[in-house]
């Protein structure tokens, strides 16, 4: 489980490359300007591919930063 944030941050660099490495885990919608609708499904389909985890629909309104999206892959692995 220690490995979730690591790879986290390399979803996150390849869907914003523009974001420095060390300011990543702040990121959310309101302070990344590319972070719109086609960005988000970029995300999560790269999320779900690298942890193998599927997004409930109704959950994706709330994963509106890195530390919200770490937070529920850390809930989604620990019911695994």
């Amino acid at each position: 489980m220690n490995d979730i944030e690591p790879r986290l941050v390399r979803c996150f660099s390849a869907v914003f490359p523009g974001i420095p490495e060390p300011q990543i885990t702040n990121a959310n919608v309101e302070t990344v300007e590319t972070w719109d609708s086609v960005a988000m499904a970029t995300l999560v389909t790269a999320v779900e591919e690298e942890f193998g985890v599927e997004f409930d629909v109704d959950s994706l309104s709330n994963l509106t930063s890195f530390q919200s999206i770490l937070g529920h892959l850390k809930q989604l692995k620990a019911t695994q």
